[in-house]
């Protein structure tokens, strides 16, 4: 095994509590990255953009286009124009009351848009997924940092402690040879 694989599956021992063959993707991505004192943090965004088809970019861009308040507010504009141009033309209109053109053709604008949308809100969960991926990754790192920095505080209160035994030791065995040399019995 490589010195790297022996401290990652060291670190997986001390601070995940399992082997590291029982570590998951994303577990062993972030153990790695701090045992070798690396970021774990990327844009996601940026890599999930990249990505993209152009189906994917066109099916956001409806989507977006579709769920704005220009959009609706035109198309409201839109409704009112047809319906009260035929309403005003009466007899002669081209659609005439009860509408029936223009709902036929709102059924097919719903039709052909709501794939688009369906598809943009499923790339969205995707993007969802691979950010809430991250951000464990990031929180699992932070975890681990932390649990180090613990570590390496009792190990200086360790020597510590062990540095102030020995100093004591040197200064008790000095005072009992103070106390021998004055020739007055131990106690």
């Amino acid at each position: 095994m490589s010195e790297q694989g022996g401290r990652l599956g060291e670190a997986a021992k001390r601070w995940l509590g399992k082997p590291a063959s029982a570590l998951d993707e994303a577990e062993r991505r972030v153990l790695a990255t701090t045992v070798n004192r690396s970021p774990v943090s990327r844009d996601v965004n940026e890599r999930f953009e990249d990505d993209q088809t152009f189906a994917q970019r066109l099916a956001d861009r409806v989507a977006a286009i579709g769920g704005s308040w220009r959009f609706i507010l035109g198309f409201a504009a839109f409704l009112a124009v047809w319906t009260l141009l035929n309403l005003t033309l009466g007899r002669g209109a081209f659609d005439p009351y009860p509408f029936i053109f223009l709902n036929l053709l709102l059924s097919m604008l719903a039709a052909i848009q709501a794939p688009f949308i369906m598809m943009s809100q499923n790339r969205q969960a995707a993007k969802d997924r691979v950010n809430a991926s991250h951000d464990y990754e990031v929180n699992l790192k932070a975890e681990i940092e932390i649990m180090a920095l613990h570590d390496k505080l009792d190990q200086m209160r360790v020597q510590q402690l062990e540095a102030l035994l020995a100093a004591q030791q040197e200064q008790i065995e000095l005072m009992r040879k103070l106390l021998e040399s004055d020739g007055r019995p131990r106690e």
